[in-house]
């Protein structure tokens, strides 16, 4: 499972817990350079079902996935987007899993 799964997974619990809505899709992209973060979902599109703040609506996400979520370490709310900073032991504990995997990144042709 990619973390982008993970965090989908999640993601959909903390609206479904939250709020009271169920969504049927996650919006991801990069952290921009200038803000601390992993991946950033995109709050936006929620703003428009749950017609509130998208401060509000990224933070509330935010606070559920850090009290849930053992791969979210902290995260940051910036206008519509919520900026999620994984830990460390994930990135440690998924590279100890693909270390030994010698075919790891290669793309079978069968």
């Amino acid at each position: 499972m990619t973390l982008q799964d993970t965090l989908t997974k999640h993601i959909l619990e903390a609206v479904q817990s939250v709020f009271d809505l169920t969504i049927d899709k996650v919006e991801f992209q990069a952290t921009r350079k200038d803000f601390e973060g992993d991946i950033t979902m995109v709050v936006f599109p929620l703003v428009k079902v749950l017609k509130g703040n998208p401060i509000e609506i990224g933070t509330k996400i935010g606070n559920y996935l850090v009290e849930n979520v053992a791969e979210v370490e902290k995260f940051n709310v910036v206008a519509g987007f919520l900026n999620i900073v994984i830990s460390d032991a994930f990135y440690v504990n998924y590279f100890n899993s693909i270390k030994e995997n010698e075919t790891f990144g290669f793309l079978s042709l069968v």
